[in-house]
């Protein structure tokens, strides 16, 4: 058994809820966290085994800096090759230095991910830019170091340049320098020196302040770092290079037999977007780089980056670890994690996002048992668990809501409906439409099935994890929660309509608004065989409902707000599959959970093969990831969700009704 003093000043930190837990004004004065946040860190950093795996994750070249996607940086050194285009046409001198999956800036780059390794050695991406298409392909070599290699296709008549440039990033000590064979390196770790293949051009205008090299883009071109005294490369020696990497990763994928091109792109689909966050010195698997770009360097949202430490089981340990550990720094003084972390130092403090940490850190202790982590997880976990009947009940369930809190970054959506609407997840789901915000109860006035569900299951796989650690008055409150809450649910169940239905308490009448949330009873195990039969056979397999050639919509296919497909208002998005699929195999319906599996992988792999896409949400009408009438980021990482579920399938993950390793 570990005993670390981490893991009990990790417990220390969850208990101080109860002396922080009145409500505060908002004000503009400067938050309290920091030092919570600080002791916090150092809890984690006194952990042998997570600091190893930061240590691990923390090495080599990859873009690990979230602002280009054709930015290598080296750590821990934090050298950084960073590649530029300039076009010149005419009178136009367009400079394009920094690129990112998704941009919909009027003009701006389009780039289509391809696969990619997690550790950087091997990637490759396409990038259009106003006429000039070219094939990127960055690795690590026999030392590795850095390779990159540019295919171009450039239109006629216009004339492009790649601007390489070098530098240190971090405001990391080390100097870069113009010399003789190309940019030479000074870090903490030694020299390098970073060279170039190709014809060679002198552009004093190509701007910029840090030593770069320019090549001609009218051939292949490449890139390279090594020791001052390592023999020159030229583009084919790159070539041999980066096919021998990308043969290693095609290789690891055939491991997986029919699901070789799926796990490619599950795992590219989270790689592309795990990054080096220099506030806090980790890297972390983030929702995508858009999102950190708006969300001031770095977004870890409530309930995606639970998700995101499960999709990287499929990967490897270190970085499923680091994923989850990583999100539960973010807990609040209050216990519970909040909607959304933020590089800018802010957070919601206000308000959180559905309960699923339980049910996802169980799944990855399940492939990596390891009590340590198990220690390290479970205390912030708890505290979470028991703020949400603190916080959110609404006559004996549980509502979405947003409270009075300290605001220090004065964000205008506290303690509103919005916010609250925020705090589901679901933003604008029908299923709240024209229902009030309680001001009194800080809570919608909806019982709401679907959080309730999750709430009991996420105290069901609390209550396992406790009983592995010994906590055994810990699990029996679990239980009891569970077991109160799963009665409480009873209330909920439309026997007329074989549906459990949310509850409108300013109404007092059943909601007639509905989305897959209804089906989670199936998830919280407190669903009957003859309930259970009837919400999938008279519900989920109804094609005027939610079944149908693409699925699952995000609201019934006979609601008024479904033709607009716009966010939640009938586009699919990968949590609410997922989540019912689990629900389908707790409730022993083993046919249907394949079906929705298949369905969801074949719209998750003709995106992947179409755009490279790896959506945020896909049309429940077309089947797409770009239809028009969408608000879907293309490459959101959560959107391997859809892959997912055929590995459990397959039997490369556990399933989740297994028992447990260690348990009873």
């Amino acid at each position: 058994m570990v005993k670390l003093p981490a893991v009990l000043a990790i417990t220390a930190l969850a208990g101080c809820a109860a002396s922080e837990s009145e409500p505060a004004a908002s004000s503009a004065a400067a938050p309290d966290w920091p030092d919570r946040h600080a002791e916090y860190d150092a809890a984690i950093g006194d952990i042998p085994e997570y600091h190893a795996i930061q240590e691990r994750l923390q090495t080599g070249w990859n873009t690990w800096d979230s602002r280009s996607v054709l930015r290598y940086v080296l750590l821990p050194d934090g050298l950084a090759v960073n590649l530029g285009l300039k076009r010149h046409r005419y009178l136009e001198q367009s400079h394009l230095t920094e690129a990112l999956i998704g941009k919909r800036e009027e003009g701006a780059e389009v780039v289509r991910p391809g696969i990619r390794a997690v550790d950087g050695s091997y990637q490759r991406l396409e990038i259009a830019w106003r006429g000039l298409t070219a094939a990127v392909e960055a690795g690590h070599g026999e030392d590795g170091e850095l390779v990159v290699l540019v295919t171009p296709e450039p239109e006629p008549g216009a004339s492009f340049e790649l601007v390489v440039s070098a530098g240190m990033v971090w405001n990391r000590p080390g100097a870069v320098e113009s010399a003789d064979g190309g940019l030479l390196a000074r870090t903490a770790d030694g020299e390098r020196l970073v060279r170039v293949a190709g014809t060679l051009a002198t552009d004093p205008y190509a701007g910029g302040l840090a030593p770069h090299r320019i090549l001609r883009l009218t051939e292949p071109v490449g890139v390279y770092a090594a020791a001052p005294g390592a023999p020159a490369k030229q583009v084919p020696d790159l070539r041999r290079i980066l096919d021998a990497r990308r043969a290693e990763l095609e290789a690891r994928a055939a491991g997986f037999g029919e699901l070789a091109e799926a796990w490619l792109a599950v795992t590219s689909g989270f790689a592309w977007n795990t990054i080096y966050e220099p506030r806090h010195g980790r890297v972390v698997p983030t929702v995508g780089r858009l999102w950190n770009r708006e969300y001031g360097g770095v977004a870890l949202f409530g309930w995606d980056n639970f998700f995101l430490g499960y999709l990287a089981t499929l990967e490897g340990r270190d970085l499923a670890l680091a994923g989850i550990v990583e999100h539960l720094r973010g807990h609040t003084p209050e216990g519970f994690l909040p909607n959304d972390n933020r590089g800018n130092g802010s957070k919601s403090w206000d308000r959180s996002q559905p309960p699923v940490g339980g049910i996802t850190v169980r799944e990855v202790y399940r492939r990596f048992p390891e009590r340590w982590f198990l220690e390290a997880a479970f205390e912030p976990l708890l505290a979470w668990n028991r703020w949400w009947p603190e916080a959110r009940s609404n006559g004996g369930l549980l509502s979405y809501g947003s409270h009075e809190a300290k605001n220090p970054f004065a964000e205008p959506v506290v303690r509103t409906k919005t916010a609250a609407g925020y705090e589901s997840g679901m933003d604008d789901s029908p299923m709240y439409e024209d229902v009030p915000f309680n001001r009194d109860r800080n809570v919608l006035e909806l019982q709401d099935v679907g959080l309730t569900s999750l709430y009991i299951a996420d105290s069901r796989a609390l209550a396992e994890l406790a009983r592995l650690l010994g906590r055994e008055a810990e699990a029996g409150e679990l239980e009891e929660r569970a077991a109160a809450f799963g009665d409480a649910l009873d209330a909920l169940w439309d026997e007329a309509r074989g549906y459990y239905l949310n509850y409108r308490t300013d109404l007092d009448r059943f909601s007639e608004r509905r989305s897959p949330t209804l089906f989670y009873p199936l998830l919280a195990g407190v669903a009957s065989e003859t309930r259970a039969g009837r919400l999938i056979r008279e519900h989920l397999l109804n094609p005027e409902e939610f079944w149908g050639e693409f699925v699952l919509p995000s609201t019934t296919r006979d609601d008024p707000s479904f033709p607009r497909q716009r966010y939640w208002k009938g586009a699919i998005w990968p949590p609410l599959n997922f989540l019912t699929y689990l629900g389908l195999r707790r409730a022993g319906d083993r046919a249907t959970a394949a079906e929705l599996s298949a369905r969801s992988l074949d719209m998750f792999l003709r995106e992947w093969r179409r755009k490279g896409y790896v959506s945020e949400n896909i049309s429940s009408i077309t089947g797409t990831g770009d239809d028009e009438r969408l608000s879907s980021d293309p490459f959101h990482s959560w959107g391997a969700l859809f892959g997912i579920m055929a590995f459990i399938e397959s039997g490369n993950l556990a399933p989740p009704e297994d028992p447990l390793p260690g348990g009873p």
